[in-house]
C-alpha cells in the first residue's frame, strides 16, 4: 500500500468484525481506522472517529451477524458518522449481511426485510456496499447503490485442493436441490463427482432427508453451502450418506451462523470436519465443537476487494477458474 492510499484510505472496525478487520488492515499494510463504539446503560449506541476523514475514503467493516438488530443499528450509526464527518465515499463493508433470508414473500402478510436493511444502509448515507455469499443473490437488486457481491469459494476451494491427495475418492454432495449450482462448482474445481440430496422442510428447523441420487459409497463426502445456522439440513444430510455407505462427512460452509441446537447436532453428528470462514466471529460458542472446526480466514481476500475498489479497478478478477458465484 502506497503512502498515498494511507493517508486517503480508511478501514474502520465495527464490534462484531474488529479481529476480522485487523486481519485486513495487516494484509494491506494499513492501521485500523481509530473510532470507537460506545453503548450506554439503555441500549442505545454511539460511534466516535478519532481522526480526520474529510475527503477520505471509507470502509467500516461490520458483520451484521446475532445479535443483528444491534450490529445492523451500529453500522447504520458508523455510516452516518463518517457521512456528516465529510468522509468522500462510505463503502458498508458487510461479511454476512443479517436478514438475507427475509428476501421475498413467501406467504401472505409477511415484510420483505432484506429490502428494508438494504433501504436503511442506503439512507444512512453508504455509497457502496461489499458482501460475500449473499444468501439469495438479488438482494444486490434491493439497493439503489453498487454491491460488490463477493464469494468464499476461492478461500474454500483452495483448502480442499491443497489436501486433495488426503481425501481419497471424494464426492460433493448437494444437501437440497436449490444448492446445486454451487456443489457442482466444486465438483469442477475438485474435479470429483456429484451427488444430489432430495430434502423437505417440515418447519424452519427440521428437515427430513428422501432420496439420495448419486454414489457414496466407500467415499468421502464433501458438503458445501454459504452457510450453517441451526445445522438441522447439513446433519440430517450427514446421517443419510453415511447410511448409504460413505467413509467420511467433511462440513464446509462461508458463514457459520451456529444458532439454535446447532452445536449440539454438529457435535454429535458424524461429521468429521467442519470447515468456516471468520465472516462470523467464534469465539467461546464454538467450544463443543472445536476439535471438529476448522477456520479459514477471508482477510486477504477483503483486503484485495477494498484495494480494487480504492483503485477504480475490477473486482471479478480475483475470481479465477471458474471458481464463482452461481447462485
Amino acid at each position: 500500500m502506497s503512502a498515498s492510499d494511507r493517508d486517503t484510505l480508511k478501514i474502520f472496525a465495527g464490534t462484531a468484525s474488529r479481529d476480522l478487520a485487523i486481519k485486513t488492515c495487516a494484509h494491506l499494510a494499513l492501521p485500523v481506522g481509530e473510532g470507537q463504539t460506545l453503548r450506554f446503560p439503555d441500549g442505545e449506541t454511539l460511534v466516535k472517529v478519532d481522526e480526520d476523514v474529510r475527503g477520505r475514503d471509507c470502509y467500516v467493516m461490520l458483520s451484521t451477524c446475532e445479535p443483528v438488530n444491534d450490529n445492523l443499528m451500529e453500522l447504520l450509526v458508523w455510516i452516518d458518522c463518517l457521512r456528516r464527518a465529510s468522509a468522500k465515499r462510505i463503502t458498508a463493508v458487510m461479511p454476512y449481511f443479517g436478514y438475507a433470508r427475509q428476501d421475498r414473500k413467501d406467504e401472505g402478510r409477511v415484510p420483505i426485510t432484506a429490502k428494508l436493511v438494504a433501504n436503511l444502509i442506503t439512507q444512512a448515507g453508504a455509497d457502496r456496499v461489499l458482501c460475500l455469499d449473499l444468501h439469495a443473490a438479488q438482494i444486490q437488486g434491493f439497493f439503489d447503490i453498487p454491491v460488490d457481491h463477493m464469494s468464499a469459494a476461492p478461500v474454500l476451494a483452495d483448502y480442499f485442493l491443497s489436501r486433495r491427495s488426503t481425501l481419497g475418492d471424494i464426492v460433493v454432495v448437494s444437501p437440497d436441490v436449490g444448492n446445486v449450482k454451487v456443489a457442482n462448482m466444486y465438483a469442477n474445481v475438485l474435479q470429483c463427482d456429484l451427488a444430489i440430496i432430495d430434502k423437505r422442510r417440515q418447519s424452519g428447523s427440521q428437515v427430513v432427508m428422501k432420496n439420495l441420487i448419486g454414489d457414496v459409497d466407500g467415499r468421502t463426502v464433501l458438503m458445501f453451502d454459504d452457510m450453517i445456522s441451526t445445522a438441522g439440513t447439513v446433519c440430517e444430510a450427514a446421517k443419510l450418506v453415511m447410511e448409504k455407505g460413505a467413509k467420511d462427512v467433511i462440513a464446509a460452509c462461508t458463514h457459520p451462523v451456529f444458532v439454535g441446537l446447532a452445536m449440539e447436532r454438529l457435535r454429535d453428528s458424524p461429521i468429521s470436519r467442519i470447515v468456516t470462514t471468520d465472516t462470523i466471529p467464534g469465539g467461546t460458542r464454538t467450544k463443543p465443537i472445536e476439535h471438529k472446526l476448522e477456520v479459514l480466514s477471508v482477510a486477504v481476500l477483503i483486503g484485495e476487494a477494498i484495494h480494487r475498489i480504492h483503485h477504480d479497478q475490477s473486482i471479478s478478477a480475483l475470481f479465477r477458474g471458474g471458481v464463482a458465484i452461481k447462485r
